[in-house]
């Protein structure tokens, strides 16, 4: 069967845009869920959750209509394909590239990194095996979608994507007297949001700050060391780490 044959034997115009319209439902119920994450300050954005619920989508489209070249017309089945379970192999792909997922995904200080990266695996998971069951066009319609979403979201920030972002940490020898002078110095860099502020007792007396903050302007390496010198509670160890 010629690949003509197969996309105007199985499927209309019609049907081809209800899978569209699918897929951009998806994606809109993944930006709803993701800016509420966002907006909490949460480690995954929404771009992350449009990519997985749009290859969540299309991995449901695969398992439901990607077979339908095993047979024909008039419902016969093709020689060779007879007792055959062709989502056998996909189910478990579907599972497997979970652990390569994982392999991406790692904790930096108190942030999460890779979801995204892990995510665009699972998507390029589902795009395969879309194109692997010969369903082309839908693997268009679901870059087309994703294209699209990405140049929107490029240019409209959400949640803590408005925000500019730092990592911190720092080893003071007095942390009640250090932590009143922080404080003030949040507000002269209008912190919008600190997203975590854990603190380590040391052995020796001292405490190790880690923080990560969100700001409306920049807060440039200058400003962070010229605030670690003016106060003689900080001693060796500070890093600066901007994550914008």
């Amino acid at each position: 069967m010629t690949l003509g044959q197969y996309l105007s034997s199985y499927f209309s115009v019609t049907q081809y845009l209800e899978f569209f319209l699918r897929i951009l439902l998806a994606g809109v119920v993944g930006i709803i869920i993701g800016n509420e994450r966002s907006r909490r300050f949460r480690g995954v954005g929404i771009y992350t959750h449009i990519i997985v619920c749009c290859a969540a989508a299309l991995i449901m489209m695969v398992s439901k209509y990607g077979f339908a070249d095993l047979t024909n017309a008039s419902g016969v089945t093709f020689p060779g394909t007879r007792g055959s379970d062709s989502a056998r192999i996909a189910a478990q792909a579907i599972s497997g590239i979970s652990f390569l997922c994982a392999g991406v995904i790692f904790k930096q200080g108190n942030n999460v990194k890779g979801l995204t990266t892990a995510a665009g695996i699972w998507l390029t998971l589902a795009l395969g095996l879309t194109i692997g069951a010969g369903f082309y066009v839908l693997a268009g319609l679901e870059l087309l979608v994703l294209l699209i979403m990405k140049l929107i979201f490029r240019g409209l920030k959400l949640g803590y994507d408005s925000y500019l972002s730092y990592q911190m940490n720092f080893t003071v020898s007095d942390d009640k007297a250090f932590d009143k002078l922080l404080d003030q110095q949040f507000k002269n860099w209008k912190v919008v949001k600190v997203s975590s502020k854990d603190y380590t007792w040391n052995t020796d007396g001292t405490v190790r700050f880690d923080l990560t903050i969100h700001c409306k302007d920049e807060v440039s390496f200058n400003s962070f060391s010229d605030f670690l010198k003016a106060n003689k509670n900080v001693i060796l160890g500070a890093s600066y780490s901007p994550h914008m």
